[in-house]
């Protein structure tokens, strides 16, 4: 396990967790007058990438089954800092487009991948971590503002998962957001290597039945929230 692993960290280094094409482009929703409307800025592991179609993907079925409208701003690869310079104009920078968004919720899902890129890095993600929900925080005063720990892949864990968490952790309290705790070990004993294993093909993201257990995951701690 340790030397698949490692070829694993060596090939996703510099991208983050890519292997997967998203299911499909993201089309802008339509907001009805009234409808609870709730923006993700995330990585694959909310956008989906893995699932056989996007109405797969854990956001979606969890927006389905309360009626809120979704604003998925998730992208592959993607970190508080990894792959971030290399988005492109507008992609670059996501946070800017949910305060657009004016959303009655958000959720941020992000942290995986900044673990690929730790060892050269580890004081910008962390200031930018902060950076990052101080904007979301100033700029929607009015929503309510829910933080995932990041998830995780593998039953390996090196020593920055667990450093990053801390960090999200703590800037999700000093803004006052909504905390959602222990989502990194929500697909123990179902990774690639597993028998039972919840993973696609590609033995990075969730498949379907993956996916499915997450969003059952996240719909009790939303509703331990009221939501």
């Amino acid at each position: 396990m340790h030397r698949v692993l490692g070829i694993l960290l060596g090939a996703v280094l510099a991208l983050g967790l890519t292997a997967c094409a998203p299911p499909s482009a993201e089309p802008e929703p339509t907001t009805e007058p009234g409808a609870t409307t709730v923006a993700f800025y995330g990585d694959s592991y909310t956008r989906g990438t893995g699932a056989s179609s996007s109405d797969k993907r854990w956001s979606t079925i969890i927006c389905a089954e309360r009626g809120w409208t979704e604003i998925n701003r998730s992208e592959n690869g993607l970190g508080f800092v990894n792959r971030r310079a290399s988005m492109g104009p507008g992609l670059d920078d996501i946070p800017a487009q949910i305060i657009r968004d004016d959303p009655d919720i958000v959720f941020v899902t992000m942290g995986l991948n900044d673990n690929f890129s730790y060892d050269g890095a580890a004081a910008e993600i962390r200031a930018t971590i902060d950076s990052d929900l101080d904007r979301l925080r100033q700029g929607l005063p009015g929503a309510r503002i829910i933080v995932v720990e990041p998830f995780w892949y593998t039953a390996d864990r090196p020593a920055s998962v667990d450093v990053i968490i801390g960090w999200v952790r703590d800037a999700a309290g000093r803004i006052g957001a909504d905390h959602i705790p222990g989502a990194s070990h929500w697909l123990d004993g179902h990774y690639a290597d597993d028998d039972d294993s919840w993973m696609a093909g590609d033995g990075l993201h969730p498949d379907d039945v993956g996916y499915a257990r997450i969003a059952e995951r996240m719909d009790a701690e939303l509703q331990a929230l009221g939501l």
